[in-house]
């Protein structure tokens, strides 16, 4: 009687502790803060991005958490301050910020990006050198291809033009649109998804040398086997049906092209940034 007691306590212990066993395994699981640079307004970004992390938490086994700012410069200020483990962002290469040991595992495979500054489709404007003493929008002071590679057209051809930020994209756009600017810097991927998205035409006054879209990179503090994990689950979303479609509605929100994927990467892929910081102007790193 006393074996048979034995036994019932026994195999409920093991019962109550595999009850036990999932909500162990959920809090133990590996959990990280994830941000993308703001290229759109805080909704549009939280429409693009959530599915997608969503979708790479559940397959990779590592949960990544949205953190976004009000504007790019705010989030940048969460990369920064270490506050973060993974980024969506081309605004680490300076050779400063270069120390800070953030590794490319990916990127977004898109048409090369070029930089360029715009204005609306009927504008009197036609040339660089009628927006001498102008107000330019852009979208903020850490934004790479929209600000930090325009503005240094600009002083290169010594127009002295006088600097907006707008906090991001489509904000600096809808400065344009309505009248308080009268040019805007961008980036060629942004511009036409605005414009598809609005119904708005631009015309473009100058391009830059093209650039590679931005960079999924991972903190030095983040476990080797958690990075390959969110790395192959970002790159398997187009080879998986569920993580396709999510890829298409995402883009579809935001106006890219529906085979927007994302593929294994190197900071190799990102040698015009290094350049452009040879010759930059030191207040633009």
């Amino acid at each position: 009687m006393k074996r048979q007691f034995l036994r019932i306590l026994m195999a409920g212990g093991c019962a109550l502790a595999s009850g036990l066993l999932p909500s162990i395994s959920r809090a133990q699981q590996v959990s990280y803060s994830f941000s993308p640079v703001n290229q759109f307004g805080i909704n549009l970004t939280a429409a693009y991005w959530n599915p997608i992390i969503a979708y790479v938490s559940e397959k990779s086994g590592v949960k990544l958490t949205l953190k976004i700012g009000r504007t790019s410069a705010d989030t940048t200020s969460y990369v920064l301050a270490k506050e973060v483990e993974f980024v969506f962002s081309n605004h680490l290469f300076s050779p400063e910020r270069e120390k800070l040991g953030w590794k490319v595992f990916a990127r977004r495979q898109t048409p090369a990006l070029q930089g360029q500054i715009v204005v609306p489709a009927d504008s009197p404007i036609t040339e660089l050198g009628q927006l001498s003493g102008e107000d330019i929008a852009f979208a903020g002071p850490e934004a790479f291809i929209i600000y930090k590679v325009p503005y240094a057209n600009l002083l290169a051809k010594k127009i002295d033009a006088k600097v907006i930020f707008a906090g991001n994209q489509d904000a600096a756009f809808a400065q344009l649109f309505s009248g308080k600017v009268k040019a805007a810097g961008g980036n060629s991927q942004l511009v036409e998804g605005y414009a598809r998205r609005e119904n708005r035409k631009f015309r473009v006054l100058w391009s830059s040398e093209p650039f590679q879209d931005l960079a999924l990179m991972a903190s030095g503090k983040v476990l080797e086997k958690d990075v390959k994990a969110v790395a192959n689950a970002f790159v398997g979303m187009s080879k998986d049906p569920k993580g396709i479609e999510i890829l298409h509605q995402a883009s579809k929100e935001v106006g890219l092209a529906k085979d927007a994927y994302f593929i294994a990467a190197t900071g190799d892929d990102y040698a015009a940034y290094r350049r452009f910081f040879q010759t930059a102007p030191v207040s633009l790193h």
